[in-house]
């Protein structure tokens, strides 16, 4: 159980795939390994197993839940592991939270239901039920670009108020979002960004880390951003902000996770293999991120 507010850089892990391993890549166990070992050794606060950096759409649920448990047992206690639970259907997430329980996650995050479209209140339902099924720390995540589903402020508030509900991913980049959620919300209620371009001003208002793509490139540095920004040392947090700009929009100019993992790939940490329907990054966008990753500092 996660006794403590997780606050900092948590990094939304890609799921390494092997290349050649037929028309859907299999998980690379061994690169996905190293990755955890080299979060941990640059102070990553946690990781976000399977989220959908992770390419949980496209991962069966059975090695959906299969990733989640290596990546526990892997980590073996050195680092916080966060669940990607979330899917549209409400008995499927029950599953993946359960499933996630029962191999060891510290808590889960929980996308909102997608293409379905359900009301404020469905969403609440929908929550309400799966806190309530599952006694597992469970974090929020409003993705509206990527579901076409909304999570408005006001439900966040109000499911903030069951006691296994302590956070929320807030990835609209909406800056009166965060101060919304904030005055509306107890101060043990977890704001995370889920937008890196916008993530350093949200922790300056209070929001308490970034779930970062990132973070995947370059973790001592999100770490080290995250550390200043929540610490309220703003000239500096903006500096070094600045400096990752370039790599916070280049890493969204296809569908993440194209842009991320190929930027791991040119860093040698894993292989290029991606699942259909997604691709690996076009010829025409490769030299934006290769930019981006050297005025960061990353190459």
């Amino acid at each position: 159980m996660m006794d403590d507010m997780i606050t900092g850089s948590i990094v939304a892990l890609v799921t390494p795939m092997l290349e050649g391993s037929g028309d859907e890549p299999e998980v690379d166990w061994d690169s996905l390994y190293k990755l955890i070992d080299w979060h941990i050794e640059s102070e990553t606060s946690a990781i976000v197993s399977v989220g959908t950096t992770g390419e949980s759409a496209t991962l069966d649920c059975a090695e959906h839940v299969e990733v989640i448990k290596r990546t526990v047992a892997h980590a073996a206690g050195r680092i916080p592991i966060i669940a990607g639970t979330g899917a549209n259907s409400t008995k499927e997430a029950l599953v993946l939270t359960k499933a996630a329980k029962e191999v060891g996650a510290d808590a889960v995050l929980l996308v909102t239901p997608y293409y379905n479209k359900p009301t404020q209140e469905g969403l609440y339902q929908h929550h309400k039920l799966i806190a309530e099924r599952v006694d597992i720390p469970q974090i929020l995540y409003n993705v509206p670009g990527r579901t076409a589903c909304d999570m408005l402020p006001d439900t966040v508030i109000r499911l903030a108020k069951i006691e296994n509900i302590v956070g929320v991913k807030e990835a609209t980049g909406e800056l009166n979002r965060v101060k919304a959620i904030k005055a509306g919300t107890p101060d043990n209620f977890a704001i995370y960004s889920g937008d890196d371009a916008s993530a350093t001003e949200a922790m300056l208002m209070g929001a308490q880390g970034d779930i970062s793509v990132v973070a995947n490139v370059l973790p001592k540095e999100m770490a080290e951003l995250c550390r200043l920004a929540i610490a309220g040392e703003v000239e500096a947090a903006r500096a070094l902000d600045a400096r990752l700009m370039g790599l916070h929009k280049q890493l969204f100019i296809e569908s993440n996770p194209i842009p991320v993992k190929w930027a791991l790939q040119q860093l040698g940490r894993i292989g290029p293999a991606i699942r259909l329907p997604l691709l690996p990054l076009s010829d025409q966008s490769q030299e934006s991120v290769r930019q981006a990753m050297i005025s960061a500092g990353a190459l």
